[in-house]
């Protein structure tokens, strides 16, 4: 069974448009119509275009049955607050701030026409009242992960040693090392964004596939056989080296 994923877009529409590309000639190529097509979330924040890149994004899910979208932190970032206010939300980081440079929620509000750097409270106001009920209702009902042939697709990753029924779903957004650094079979291989790396990288029991759009890196796209994957690129597939 073929499956293809993409990284963490991060309001880069120009780059998801290549990406979908790639994906639609390796379709061509390979024969594999029926693939499901995951995207591994994060779809908002420090890119220009994220309002375009939702409206895109739930276009292809409505009409094309094999589009599955997951939600990042950011993406649960933005929803929270929109929902809560301009103040920290406790179930965020205590040291990200969304409006912050380091979250970069501030040019997704520009996506929206919304100028980020008035008061918080009329920014917030302004907000709620500019970005779609679709775009905010679409974003809530992402899931968290998605199983499909060999693989476990997340955002960030999971807790080891815990059935994905039973993580907590923060983890799935948020972890890093406790799931980085473990080298334990998960069962599936897990194909993860959230931690940029330089070149789409397979651990053996997990594949790293964010590879820095946000930061002026390439939007990935992969094709996944079992646990064989490819890169694709204008070239076709490359094969990605498996730990020896």
């Amino acid at each position: 069974m073929t499956v293809y994923a993409i990284g963490d877009i991060h309001g880069h529409l120009t780059k998801l448009r290549a990406a979908h590309a790639r994906v639609d000639a390796d379709r061509a190529a390979h024969g594999t119509d029926t693939a499901p097509l995951i995207h591994i979330g994060d779809l908002v924040d420090r890119g220009p275009d994220s309002a375009c890149v939702i409206a895109c994004l739930m276009r292809l899910q409505a009409r094309d049955p094999r589009i599955v979208t997951l939600t990042g932190n950011h993406d649960a970032m933005f929803l929270r607050w929109l929902e809560t206010g301009p103040g920290p939300d406790p179930r965020d980081p205590p040291h990200v701030r969304y409006l912050s440079d380091k979250a970069g929620g501030g040019a997704t509000l520009a996506s929206y026409d919304v100028d980020p750097t008035g008061p918080p409270d009329e920014v917030h106001d302004e907000a709620v009242a500019r970005i779609p009920r679709g775009h905010r209702d679409f974003l809530a009902g992402l899931p968290r992960w998605h199983r499909a042939g060999d693989c476990l697709f997340v955002h960030a990753g999971l807790r080891p040693g815990i059935l994905v029924e039973d993580q907590d779903p923060e983890d799935l957004i948020w972890i890093r090392d406790a799931f980085l650094e473990d080298p334990r079979d998960h069962g599936a291989l897990v194909v993860h964004g959230h931690t940029p790396v330089d070149t789409v990288t397979h651990m053996d029991n997990r594949l790293a596939i964010d590879t820095g759009a946000a930061y002026g890196g390439p939007l990935s796209a992969v094709a996944i056989e079992g646990r064989e994957v490819f890169l694709l690129t204008e070239d076709g597939r490359v094969p990605v080296p498996r730990p020896r």
